[in-house]
């Protein structure tokens, strides 16, 4: 069997096989599985790179009917049933792997709307090399405002856009105005960062718009508290190295002078789905997710596999089956293709929904629950004791939990390193 993507729904289905009776080959370009939901935590110095990236082969080292083979998937040839890989580690392209039973599982990325060009200013968060990559932004920005002498130029390097209101968005703006408000205003002499401005930029009319109203109502007046300025049903236009151009919805432009943005906003599937559905004669739809049948295979495959955020779900009926792109739904289809490949599946997949969480900073938090619509410490502690939970290893989950705790009582970031050296 071979498994493409090492991330929440992959690995889910070559743990899952751990005492089948076969072989499974695991495909990733990158030697780790990244905990993604906490990787602005990375971006914003509470946690270092190591504390949510774990190496595949030591996740995998007690299991002996799986290897690893760290290279990238790039086409696949259904009828013979051969995955091609290249850029192996050795510098090999082109390299055709056999499978009996096939599972894809390549997540998905941000979409910039068409303007990939915005790229290079406001880089994302779905990758442990982004996270790093905005924290030195970040922390830089806050080094240039302390030595710079002219006033517009210091309130530029102290704008920070964050463009997305979700979950993501939401965390990242929240740990931002921590920072500027909670840590670094005790350390610079120059500038009084609690000045610093950060935007939580959203094109709809409300903050975590998957959340009850109730909830996403509370989340923006946290936000607020926290400094944070969240300006809603706004576009944004352009992005380059210094401005922010934005449109609202009554037809008004502003162009913001920040030297920082993060991108949040909409997701796109992994090109593995295109390449797929090439493949196997489908198509993908408007943001290049897959169609797979109610259990999880490919139409006219029943020996492939697909899961996650490149896919959408096909019901009994034949309508699409809308799944949010959250680690929970992953993990569950990894769980049943696992079960499905050991031959005990049982039906279709239907996901269960255990509810949503986001975090807004220290002691802020919203849930809902099973219909249980909970905000402040006490989501917060939820949504610590998940993550704590869902992190992979003894090691890091006591790691993680230990930086927490010394956080909370010191309001300190330990891991503010500018620079890419963990990678």
């Amino acid at each position: 069997m071979v498994v493409v993507g090492g991330g929440f729904g992959g690995l889910t289905v070559v743990r899952g096989l751990r005492r089948a009776d076969c072989d499974v080959t695991l495909v990733d370009r990158e030697n780790y599985h990244l905990f993604q939901p906490l990787a602005y935590q990375v971006a914003t110095g509470g946690l270092s790179a190591p504390e949510i990236a774990t190496p595949l082969r030591r996740i995998l080292r007690r299991q002996k009917n799986a290897r690893v083979v760290m290279a990238e998937a790039t086409g696949f040839d259904l009828e013979r049933r051969q995955v091609r890989l290249d850029r192996m580690a050795n510098g090999a392209d082109g390299v055709l792997f056999d499978y009996d039973d096939l599972v894809v599982a390549g997540g998905s990325a941000y979409s910039y709307f068409g303007h990939d060009a915005w790229a290079p200013n406001a880089p994302e968060l779905k990758s442990l090399a982004g996270a790093l990559d905005l924290r030195s932004r970040i922390l830089s920005a806050f080094e240039a405002a302390e030595v710079e002498p002219d006033e517009t130029a210091r309130r530029a390097w102290l704008t920070f856009v964050v463009v997305g209101a979700g979950p993501t968005g939401v965390e990242m703006a929240g740990q931002i105005a921590e920072l500027a408000r909670d840590v670094l205003h005790r350390e610079l002499r120059e500038v009084d960062t609690r000045g610093a401005q950060v935007l939580l930029v959203e094109a709809g009319p409300r903050v975590l718009s998957s959340f009850p109203e109730s909830l996403s109502h509370r989340a923006e007046r946290a936000l607020r508290k926290l400094g944070v300025t969240v300006v809603l049903e706004t576009m944004v236009v352009g992005v380059d190295a210094g401005h922010v151009s934005l449109r609202h919805t009554d037809g008004t432009s502003e162009q913001v002078a920040a030297r920082t943005a993060v991108w949040a906003a909409g997701v796109t599937a992994s090109p593995l789905a295109a390449t797929l559905a090439a493949a196997a004669g489908l198509e993908v739809d408007r943001v290049g997710r897959l169609p797979v049948e109610p259990d999880l295979t490919l139409a006219g495959h029943p020996e492939v596999h697909a899961l996650g955020d490149m896919v959408v779900v096909r019901g009994n009926g034949g309508a699409v089956v809308e799944l949010p792109g959250v680690a929970p739904v992953a993990m569950q289809q990894g769980r049943y293709v696992a079960r499905a490949l050991r031959g005990a599946a049982g039906g279709p997949f239907r996901y269960r929904d255990k509810g949503n969480l986001a975090t807004i900073g220290r002691s802020r938090a919203v849930a809902d629950i099973k219909g249980f619509r909970l905000s402040g410490f006490a989501a917060w502690a939820i949504w610590l004791a998940v993550h704590i939970t869902y992190l992979i290893g003894f090691e890091n989950r006591l790691i993680v939990l230990v930086r927490w705790a010394f956080s909370y009582v010191t309001r300190n970031r330990g891991a503010r390193l500018i620079g890419r050296s963990e990678l």
